[in-house]
């Protein structure tokens, strides 16, 4: 293969400062497609073109498209300050002029990328530019605040803010050094002491997260103003909305190839996105032309195999056998091409007519399926382990079934008396625990965005934090069938604090024969944005309330010989930050203001506490009944 190669092209912007971008072109006169990626991450790093979440860069070179990679303001090669989301969409939108008006560019363009790379092609999507055709985000939002620094419930995601954040300042001040070196000025002493202040939180999560007031990130603020920024606005308000381009489906009037993995940081946000799109999308072709494939994958490097210490999920389950690029290729090439029939048909490898979820076969190794317009979504079903093809999300079928708390109020420890029902409890009961933010139940597993010590994103074992006494375990009886749960899960709690404020968690987890208890999707609300993310309500202490807990998305059977579990808490840390439960500003409350609140969960006929699990009911099947269970829990 041959291409020509130009580096650091100085691409112009608005207010005048030029943004360095390197360029691949295939052989010959053209002019070309093209697919621009924008990163914070350095265009000329090897790990943008090895990632396997993302495609293979000289692939899509052979195919004939110009791919070009720039480097955001502030950041590698490109002049400016970096500001987290303040320039993407400007920058965004002037790079893909630029591009269109190239001799060599057919005034067709495309954007890729995960992660940042990801809010870059949202940010410009919104901005309408003729030239962009399509887009492809990889584990990432089109709504900031939701994921991945706050969450629907309100609080604060402290493991990506603060992991994220550090890493983004220590950039930032590289660069400070090296302009001060070369400058021959500069506080060298003081940066230098900054740079090992940050460095020993990367290396030492403790030093990262437990120190209070959160607010107090002296050299993380000077170095990235912007997190000190987020930490200053908990509630949704004008500085997350600005950059919300889910508020403006109806402006986006582009395709979308969704990418996401059930036990990333973004992946409520990734099917959100999907999902508002197809309804809300601005015109037939950017609503009809969205595209979704979920396998069993987190963010963080090292999980792309599908392979977790407490959980594999079969040799299929990895980026690779997903075919990411082919993904792209085909998505590309209907949409950014224009070649109505591109992404039509079987697989690569896989015969015509075996892509049916049911069937063995070819098509269970390929799950890039849902590029037509049958099957839109493809998803891993865990427990079942394998690929499946679907017409849309939800899934068509979804049957949303209560599961009812019950128990005499020893829900405490997966040993307690905490039972999941089909049917409504007959006697009303509570369930009490004391939450103490100084001691947090810590998160093990799930959609955080760095590994942590002893634990690590993805499907872990979850008996550890059930051995707790604040946290609350409530289980059906071992199951008799299999019961597939895909879709949105939801938690509907009634509950009262002796705190003005305080957080609610819930965790849906698997219990396999052998004891292990691996979760599937996690949710926390902020009691003071129980009814708005915008205007925050303290509680009455000692009132009951009504919580609606989002616990995202999943897909897995639970198989026969397994019991479906649901924990309850107050907290997930540091996956989220502690409430205080004072109901003032949590982010600078000190070590000293900390309040132990005593939180109950009611149930009963009057309190109807329930866990809403999506079922799929599908010939040869058999619905979900108490009968499912066997009659014994053990």
């Amino acid at each position: 293969m041959t291409f020509t190669v130009e580096v650091d092209v100085p691409v112009p912007m608005r207010d005048g400062i030029a943004l360095a971008t390197n360029v691949w072109r295939p052989a010959g006169p053209g002019p070309f497609p093209a697919l621009l990626v924008r990163t914070p991450y350095g265009k000329d790093d090897a790990g943008l073109y090895g990632n396997p979440k993302l495609p293979d860069v000289f692939a899509l070179v052979a195919a004939g498209y110009a791919v070009v990679a720039q480097d955001v303001r502030g950041t590698s090669r490109s002049p400016g300050t970096f500001v987290p989301h303040a320039h993407e969409g400007r920058d965004g939108a002037d790079t893909l002029a630029w591009l269109a008006a190239q001799p060599w560019c057919d005034g067709a363009v495309g954007m890729w990328g995960g992660s940042y790379m990801g809010f870059a092609q949202w940010e410009a999507a919104v901005r309408e530019v003729p030239a962009l055709r399509a887009i492809a985000p990889v584990m990432t939002s089109a709504d900031p605040y939701a994921a991945p620094w706050y969450s629907p419930g309100g609080a604060l995601s402290q493991d990506a803010v603060l992991s994220w954040g550090t890493l983004s300042a220590l950039r930032n001040l590289h660069r400070t050094l090296a302009d001060a070196k070369d400058d021959g000025d500069g506080d060298g002493n003081a940066d230098a002491a900054d740079a090992g202040r940050l460095m020993a939180g990367l290396s030492d999560p403790e030093l990262l997260h437990d120190s209070l007031p959160l607010a107090d990130r002296a050299a993380l603020t000077r170095h990235l103003p912007w997190a000190g920024q987020v930490l200053g606005h908990p509630e949704r308000d004008a500085f997350w909305q600005d950059i919300a381009a889910i508020d403006r489906c109806a402006d986006i009037t582009v395709p979308a190839l969704h990418i996401g993995g059930w036990y990333d940081v973004f992946i409520r946000e990734t099917v959100r996105s999907y999902t508002m799109m197809r309804r809300y999308g601005g015109g037939a072709a950017a609503r009809d032309g969205q595209r979704l494939i979920i396998g069993p994958w987190s963010h963080a490097d090292g999980t792309d195999l599908g392979t977790f210490p407490d959980r594999s999920f079969g040799l299929d389950a990895g980026i690779k056998a997903a075919d990411v690029t082919g993904a792209h290729l085909r998505f590309f090439d209907r949409w950014v091409r224009g070649r109505p029939d591109a992404s039509e048909g079987a697989p690569d490898g896989a015969p015509d007519g075996a892509s049916d979820g049911a069937s063995d076969g070819a098509s269970d190794r390929a799950p890039d399926r849902a590029s037509d317009d049958t099957h839109r979504v493809r998803i891993f079903v865990m427990g079942a382990d394998r690929w499946r093809d679907e017409a849309d999300w939800p899934l068509p079928d979804t049957r949303h079934t209560p599961f009812f708390l019950d128990g005499a109020g020893r829900a405490n420890t997966a040993a307690g008396d905490g039972l999941l029902r089909r049917d409504v409890p007959a006697a009303e009961a509570a369930d009490t625990f004391r939450y103490d933010p100084r001691h947090p139940v810590p998160s093990l597993g799930g959609t955080v965005l760095a590994a942590l010590p002893g634990a690590y994103p993805g499907p872990a074992d979850q008996t550890a934090a059930e051995a707790r006494d604040d946290v609350l375990c409530f289980s059906t009886a071992v199951l008799e069938r299999p019961i597939e749960v895909t879709g949105h899960v939801g938690l509907v709690l009634h509950v009262s604090s002796s705190a003005p404020d305080t957080d609610f968690t819930g965790k849906l987890v698997d219990v396999h024969p052998d004891g292990r208890a691996i979760l599937l999707c996690e949710g926390i609300q902020r009691a003071r944005h129980r009814g708005s993310l915008t205007e925050p309500e303290l509680m009455e202490p000692g009132t009951i309330y009504e919580l609606s807990i989002d616990l995202g998305v999943t897909s897995n059977v639970f198989l026969p010989g397994h019991r479906i579990l649901l924990e309850v808490s107050s907290s997930c840390f540091p996956r989220y930050d502690r409430n205080t439960n004072t109901g003032a500003t949590i982010a600078t409350d000190g070590p000293d203001d900390l309040v132990v609140a005593v939180n109950r969960v009611h149930h009963g006929p009057g309190r109807p506490s329930r866990l809403v699990l999506p079922l799929i009911d599908r010939p040869g099947s058999e619905p979900f009944t108490e009968s499912t269970e066997a009659e014994a829990r053990p």
